[in-house]
């Protein structure tokens, strides 16, 4: 738990105010709703039940879901559906960069389910999607949400070759709870990831990862997992609330209250991030277009496109 006097224990009592979200509407809703329908895409913000997404699609955002709406995997903590995946849409690269292009993103986010099914995890898949998305428009700042790929040093090099700004892959909790929240998945692999992930594309990337609260996590474990991210070159960080998606999924433990999340967003600026998003309602994708990456990362990332004749 983080501090006694900064949670509410009880998920059997109603959800504190600050987790209450507005109702959708507006055009612009509408307007990003149909092109996800019309050209049959699946985004994160339906799949994984998100509470922003009212805010994010008003606003005229989406995250995309690639590689299907069905995970070979089974997390504790998460929303989406696992079973058998059916194959790749071959079409679903140039579908999202379209949705892209006609939404006009300054910033557009693109995660995927994992499938551990495919000899490459679908890591080239994700790289035809981020090839597609720059051809169409060039100025988006693009940001990838990758599995581990199990680890996988060819399927981390397929997606870091076709150049990211930034590369994101969720820590999700702290190390002890890592066992039971992340099924298959493994917190110090997941480090290597993202290590490798500035390895891979040097001085062109920036690395991003995130983690749930609430789900009994200590304040020690919390900064442990904090340091742990800077050791391994990681500098922009979200800290969200977890909330449960089902009685099957895992309970919650404790309810941060939001200034709880703002404390814990100073001590990581204090560690050395970059940029931090803290708070209830953050998700990984949550305002993303509020972070841009440094200049000389876009600079070098856009001559190495130049001389490749891939921009």
């Amino acid at each position: 738990m983080v501090h006694n006097s900064g949670v509410m224990s009880d998920e059997r009592a109603r959800k504190p105010s600050w987790l209450k979200v507005k109702l959708p509407k507006g055009q612009a809703f509408k307007h990003v709703t149909d092109l996800v329908k019309g050209n049959s895409l699946v985004t994160v913000c339906e799949e994984a039940m998100c509470p922003n997404r009212g805010e994010c699609w008003s606003h005229g955002t989406a995250t995309f879901m690639a590689c299907g709406d069905v995970c070979t995997r089974a997390c504790g903590f998460c929303a989406t559906r696992t079973a058998r995946p059916k194959p790749l849409d071959a079409e679903e690269p140039a579908k999202i960069a379209d949705a892209v292009a006609r939404m006009k993103l300054n910033h557009t986010v693109v995660t995927m389910v994992t499938r551990d099914d495919l000899k490459d995890g679908a890591a080239n898949h994700i790289a035809a999607i981020i090839r597609e998305i720059r051809k169409l428009s060039p100025q988006t700042v693009i940001e990838v949400l990758t599995s581990d790929f199990n680890g996988k040093e060819e399927s981390l090099a397929a997606v870091m070759d076709a150049r990211p700004h930034i590369f994101n892959h969720n820590l999700e909790t702290v190390e002890r709870l890592s066992p039971v929240v992340r099924f298959r998945a493994k917190y110090r692999q997941s480090l290597r990831v993202l290590q490798r992930a500035l390895e891979l594309a040097p001085g062109m990337v920036v690395t991003k990862s995130g983690i749930m609260l609430g789900l009994g996590e200590t304040r020690d474990e919390i900064e442990r997992t904090m340091d742990d991210l800077r050791e391994h070159g990681v500098t922009v960080l979200t800290m969200g609330q977890y909330l449960r998606p089902s009685p099957r999924h895992l309970p919650v433990i404790d309810y941060i209250r939001p200034e709880v999340f703002d404390e814990l967003r100073e001590v990581a600026l204090g560690k050395g991030f970059r940029h931090v998003a803290s708070g209830p309602l953050i998700r990984s994708s949550h305002h993303d277009a509020n972070f841009r990456p440094e200049l000389d990362i876009m600079e070098a990332i856009n001559a190495d496109l130049r001389a490749r004749g891939e921009l």
